[in-house]
């Protein structure tokens, strides 16, 4: 990692938090994607749990993506009924333009979250 120490430690804690919050309260609602060590991971099991609810072959399946207009993790109790709300990604070189729902050019020195 490039972040000095403090902020490294700082991350690792709220890593922690969130996996020991998971551990004790259950499968949360909306998930921390960044706050994974290896998302891809998470990504595939999620494929893996749907393709066995519906029979099908994990080689068949895909998925697909829709952005929230608004999703709190406060207001937000349970998650989908099949696949996950994921929250933390970041997006450089665009933005996410909220009233036409479609990426855009990103504005100067500016790093979409």
């Amino acid at each position: 990692s490039l972040k000095p120490l403090s902020g490294w430690v700082t991350d690792l804690l709220a890593r922690v938090e969130f996996i020991s919050q998971w551990i004790n309260t259950g499968n949360p609602a909306i998930y921390w994607i960044s706050g994974f060590f290896f998302p891809q991971a998470f990504l595939t099991g999620t494929l893996q749990n749907f393709a066995r609810k519906m029979m099908f072959s994990i080689d068949t399946v895909s998925f697909s993506f829709r952005v929230m207009d608004t999703l709190s993790e406060k207001t937000t109790t349970s998650g989908p009924t099949d696949g996950c709300y994921i929250r933390g990604l970041y997006l450089e070189g665009g933005r996410w333009d909220h009233a036409a729902h479609v990426l855009d050019e990103s504005r100067p020195k500016e790093l979409y979250t």
